[in-house]
């Protein structure tokens, strides 16, 4: 007996798994994106402990924990909520193990809904994005990789949004808070730029149309909010001793050991 369960929701985004066999089951669990806890036990006998595993499994579902399955019906619903789009980036993190895979899985998921989902779920992730161009956060990704151009910002700013909204929001409160997610890397960079271009990607999978024309689209449907809002930062590249009192702890850790 196995079984997979989410409970992704505004305020949590975890799953946990249970497989029984013979009289052993063992127990996964944590946040979604992660490796997460194991936990096993074992029984004197097979249905003791198939026992104790729907026990705990109707205890996950009381809380509020979800099959997998049923979870990706409720994201499957008609139009492209806010809700749903952190859910999409969520249920993708539990769908695949590496990012490329992630990210594919994410481009068919949208592939399959209509071209005004695709449209809001971009939508969504600008309005979303635009929220960390900020300095602070820029000067935090130079420190953490020893320098950080235009483009890897934004590659760097699309790894933070597919932490989940819990801990996008945080980072761009604190910067230092992103610090459990960058030690899980342990050398690889902090970006991920495939996420950019999901939505473009599954429109030309839907309409074999390319992302020129995707873009003239997504112009109308969206306005302004297809534009990037202006950025002044208010720290120098050669002023290290500035960035190290801004981020004393990114700079701890990453100042003289930068990743990549």
């Amino acid at each position: 007996m196995e079984k997979s369960l989410v409970c992704i929701t505004a305020y949590s985004n975890k799953f946990w798994k249970i497989k029984a066999q013979g009289t052993l089951f063992i127990v996964s669990y944590g946040r979604i994106g992660t490796r997460g806890s194991i936990n096993t036990k074992e029984f004197s006998s097979e249905e003791q402990c198939l026992k104790e595993a729907n026990r705990l499994i109707e205890s996950k579902l009381k809380k509020g924990y979800q099959e997998v399955e049923k979870q990706e019906e409720e994201i499957r619903g008609s139009g492209m909520t806010e809700d749903q789009f952190w859910g999409l980036l969520d249920m993708a993190h539990y769908k695949r193990d590496d990012l490329e895979e992630q990210v594919e899985w994410l481009v068919g998921k949208l592939a399959r809904k209509s071209v005004e989902d695709i449209i809001r779920f971009d939508t969504h992730f600008n309005h979303q994005y635009h929220k960390s161009y900020t300095s602070d956060l820029w000067a935090a990704a130079f420190i953490i990789m020893c320098g950080c151009s235009d483009d890897s910002f934004d590659y760097f700013r699309a790894w933070l949004l597919y932490l989940g909204k819990e801990a996008y929001e945080e980072a761009i409160r604190n910067p230092e808070s992103i610090i459990p997610y960058l030690e899980e890397l342990e050398e690889d960079v902090p970006e991920f730029e495939d996420l950019l271009y999901a939505a473009s990607l599954a429109f030309e999978e839907k309409t074999d149309l390319d992302q020129e024309a995707y873009l003239d689209l997504y112009g109308e449907m969206a306005g302004k909010d297809y534009e990037q809002p202006d950025l002044e930062l208010d720290w120098e590249e050669d002023d290290e001793e500035a960035l190290r009192q801004k981020f004393p702890l990114l700079w701890k850790l990453y100042g003289e050991t930068p990743l990549g």
